[in-house]
């Protein structure tokens, strides 16, 4: 066989073998020949895609992925409507248990409360409300950062003491003598929906309390304090048996949407947005609507 150096294959590539031989009688020799052309060229080729810094292109492309990916770290604060708290619980010990060394520490209340605390500049990361009125305070003031995502809708409940003594069964029913009802205050998300479907229906009611976020409405039931009150499906549920639920057909109408958003200088933008992924991904929304909320 005729061997070819790979110095003079790359150093002569596209040029013709030269050859002082009779081509008839020597066919053999020079395909043999062209053969290993062939290979030392290939071979040169391949030291050239390797040579820059030792790295393949699947190594460089690796790394770059690798680069773009923000790290999850440090503490993260997050703001959310009261009617989260149970689920918004759960799923920031999941996160920490994805991301370990992180840390979430929620501030659960009235909706309008922690918008007004926002603006007014308390230190947060995440923003959950009840209502895309209130979130709206904190985006217009320029607190947000990124415009926020719907996650689930709540519907309407009325909560009475357990076995249901008063015998209630319509939302008409709240307004009989002598009964005692807590609402929501009405700035916020749940004590508007309520007023909302009130309205809707043409009824007046005047309630004993009316409380600022919708675990205080809750707790006014549950200590026996009222016979009743109007608060979420996924409170009573939460509540289990120290409260039975009454489901009305005018909440259908007073459906309250919840937007979620990151804050504009968060101290951890990455794990806050990480935070938001997780309530949106598949895993969060099966906590959500296992709590009783609705999908978006």
């Amino acid at each position: 066989m005729i061997g070819v150096s790979r110095t003079a294959a790359c150093g002569q590539r596209g040029s013709p073998p030269v050859t002082t031989r009779s081509a008839r009688r020597h066919a053999l020799p020079l395909v043999l020949a062209g053969a290993a052309m062939l290979m030392a060229l290939t071979a040169c080729s391949s030291s050239r895609d390797t040579s820059s810094d030792g790295a393949g292109p699947t190594a460089a492309a690796t790394s770059t992925s690798t680069s773009a990916s923000p790290q999850v770290s440090g503490s993260i604060t997050v703001f959310a409507a009261a009617s989260l708290k149970e689920t918004f619980t759960e799923l920031g010990k999941q996160f920490e248990a994805a991301h370990p060394g992180t840390k979430v520490t929620f501030n659960f209340g009235g909706s309008d409360t922690l918008a007004a605390s926002i603006t007014a500049g308390a230190p947060a990361d995440v923003f959950a409300a009840a209502s895309p009125a209130t979130m709206k305070t904190v985006t217009d003031a320029g607190d947000g950062q990124g415009a926020p995502a719907t996650f689930v809708r709540n519907q309407l409940e009325i909560a009475t003491l357990p076995g249901n003594p008063r015998h209630i069964a319509t939302l008409k029913d709240l307004t009989a003598s002598g009964l005692k009802v807590a609402l929501c205050a009405k700035t916020v998300p749940c004590g508007s929906a309520a007023q909302k479907a009130l309205t809707a229906s043409g009824i007046s009611l005047t309630p004993v309390s009316y409380e600022q976020d919708v675990k205080s409405a809750l707790t006014k039931v549950e200590l026996k304090e009222v016979d009743a009150a109007v608060v979420y499906r996924t409170d009573v549920k939460a509540a289990g048996g120290k409260v039975d639920g009454v489901r009305f057909p005018e909440s259908a109408g007073a459906v309250n949407a919840y937007p979620i958003v990151a804050l504009k200088d968060a101290p951890h933008a990455a794990a806050a947005q990480a935070f938001i992924a997780l309530v949106k991904s598949a895993e969060g929304q099966k906590v959500l609507t296992g709590a009783g909320f609705l999908t978006p």
